[in-house]
């Protein structure tokens, strides 16, 4: 299983899980961050980080949010890695 950027990320994009992430498994979207779940090893280690709390195990995920399983999915795989620290769009 992988974990899983919700709603409450987006266009908010804060990146403070990014830079905890062992194995690079964030993209960057131009409104939010995804988990490519081929990557993602399930450390949690991003859980805590997000101050939004926009990040969920994939067994988790809220019922309203379930359709973000499959679009972190398709976007992990169109978007570039990201892996350090930038400014959040609702700071911008």
């Amino acid at each position: 299983m992988a974990h899983v950027v919700c709603e409450p990320c987006l266009d908010c994009k804060y990146t403070n899980c990014v830079v905890v992430c062992p194995v690079e498994a964030f993209r960057e979207g131009e409104r939010m961050v995804y988990i490519d779940p081929t990557v993602c090893i399930d450390c949690d280690a991003c859980v805590p980080e997000c101050p939004v709390d926009a990040i969920y195990s994939e067994e988790e995920v809220p019922e309203k949010w379930r359709h973000y399983i499959q679009l972190n999915a398709e976007m992990a795989a169109k978007c570039p890695v990201i892996t350090e620290k930038k400014k959040p769009l609702c700071e911008s």
